[in-house]
């Protein structure tokens, strides 16, 4: 099975950077200153089975929808890797920003490589500027161009379970893997049948899951205590998501829904809100991680990210 498209199949993702559908067996079992004031450090700113969801099934039963994005996280380890793109979006106080990121993660290493652009006129962001490198490895997040008095050649190592928001928004992205063992804790969730995305015709799934769920469920220690140390970063452990899937199970798209605690007074009181959304593409497509010497990471003192 396949995520189908409406006009004639191609090679999948490309340099687009549409969603591309992956051959694979069927499992036979069932201002950024302004943001300062929120504790959001984003970069330096101051920030069972593919039979469930074939093409031709009937809209399943909320049961049926809770356990199938439970297994969204084993499905991709199955499937290897991928390319990658995110977009965080934050607004506070009546300032809105977007913060994207391009690269590929391999799945079953739970590693992965994104390079992160920052909105023009932000801490570290504008014309000319190069983007933010970010390595993802089980429990460290490696940066660099991060900005804050970091030399250019140095990278940032951050322990991700030191971090109050878990780094799930904090890093300016969601990486995919911890966008998808965020659904390992979903509560609840509504079939909402087939629509078409970028060509596809992927199923879309509607729902919440719970940050503190999703940690005691985690597939890996380093998941667990990452998510566990997300559970005080936010308003509410309760978050909406969209995940959106194709004929054998895999995550294609998820947006997460984030209710950010600040850290200070808000000029209107509220809460941050970010909208975290995560696109995968062209599954099977090798990811080349080059880890820093020990001589290139920096040892300075360093702004912790909601410090």
């Amino acid at each position: 099975m396949r995520a189908r498209r409406r006009q004639r199949a191609g090679s999948g993702g490309g340099r687009d950077g549409r969603a591309g559908a992956h051959p694979r067996k069927c499992r036979r079992n069932g201002s950024p200153r302004l943001l300062a004031s929120s504790g959001l450090l984003v970069i330096g700113l101051a920030v069972t089975g593919c039979s469930m969801v074939g093409a031709a099934a009937d809209t399943r039963t909320a049961r049926e929808a809770v356990e199938l994005l439970r297994q969204v996280p084993d499905l991709l380890a199955e499937a290897g890797s991928s390319r990658a793109r995110t977009a965080v979006e934050l607004a506070s106080g009546g300032t809105r920003i977007t913060i994207r990121g391009e690269g590929g993660f391999d799945y079953r290493r739970r590693a992965g490589e994104l390079a992160v652009t920052l909105p023009s006129g932000t801490g570290g962001g504008g014309a000319g500027r190069p983007p933010v490198t970010e390595l993802f490895l089980p429990g460290e997040l490696y940066m660099k161009n991060r900005g804050e008095g970091v030399p250019p050649d140095k990278w940032v190592r951050l322990d991700v379970s030191s971090i109050h928001d878990g780094n799930l928004v904090t890093g300016g992205a969601t990486d995919p893997i911890t966008a998808a063992e965020l659904l390992r804790g979903v509560q609840q969730a509504d079939d909402l049948g087939e629509v078409e995305v970028e060509g596809e015709i992927l199923r879309r799934f509607h729902g919440i899951t719970d940050i503190a769920a999703a940690a005691e469920a985690a597939g890996s220690r380093e998941s667990r205590e990452q998510l566990a140390a997300a559970v005080d970063g936010f308003t509410d452990t309760a978050v909406r998501f969209d995940a959106y899937l194709d004929d054998d199970g895999l995550l294609r798209q998820v947006r997460h829904h984030f209710s950010f605690a600040p850290t200070s007074p808000q000029p209107d009181g509220l809460p941050v809100q970010v909208i975290s959304t995560t696109v995968l593409y062209d599954f099977g497509t090798p990811v080349v991680i080059e880890m820093p010497p020990a001589e290139h990471i920096y040892t300075g003192a360093v702004a912790s990210p909601g410090g």
